[in-house]
C-alpha cells in the first residue's frame, strides 16, 4: 500500500531483507526486529522517491521529458479507495498505511517516520480529509 505498486513493494522488501541479513549479527535488540524491518522499508521507499525525482529532473533538463499523466501499468484491478490513496502525498500516505493497515499507534508510526506524535496526527488528519473529499466526490457522479 505504501508503494502502490505490488512489483516495487516486492523489490523493496527484497532489498530491505537481504540488507538485514548482513547486519541481523548486529542488531542490539532481537525484539525489535520487526520495528527494524519496517523502518528498513521505508527508507527504502524513500529513498527510491528520490531517485525517481533526481531521474525525472534529468530528463526534463535533457529534453527527453516524462509525460506528467503517465500511470504505470498495473496489472491487477484496483478500487476506488485504492486510487485515492495513490494520489496523497507520500508522507500521508505512508501515515495512513501505518497507522490503518499496519495496524501500528501513533507513537510508533512516528518513530517509524521520524518525526513527532502531532506530526502523525496531522498528516493522518489531512491524509483523511482527502479520501474523504476524493472517494465523496467519485460517489456523486
Amino acid at each position: 500500500m505504501l508503494t502502490a505498486q505490488r512489483e516495487l513493494a516486492e523489490d523493496l522488501v527484497q532489498d530491505a531483507f537481504v540488507k538485514l541479513a548482513g547486519r541481523f549479527v548486529h542488531l542490539r535488540k532481537p525484539d525489535a526486529l520487526e520495528a527494524y524491518l519496517r523502518r528498513m522499508i521505508v527508507n527504502l521507499f524513500l529513498s527510491h522517491l528520490r531517485r525517481r525525482k533526481v531521474e525525472r529532473a534529468y530528463l526534463e533538463r535533457e529534453g527527453t521529458g516524462v509525460g506528467r499523466g503517465a500511470v504505470p501499468p498495473d496489472v491487477g484491478e484496483r478500487d476506488e479507495m485504492w486510487q485515492a490513496l495513490q494520489q496523497l502525498p507520500e508522507r500521508q500516505r505512508a501515515a495512513l498505511v501505518l497507522r490503518y493497515y499496519e495496524d501500528l499507534s501513533e507513537r510508533d508510526a512516528a518513530a517509524v517516520l521520524r518525526c513527532s506524535t502531532a506530526a502523525v496526527k496531522s498528516l493522518v488528519a489531512r491524509g483523511m480529509e482527502t479520501l474523504r473529499g476524493t472517494v465523496g466526490t467519485v460517489e456523486e457522479r
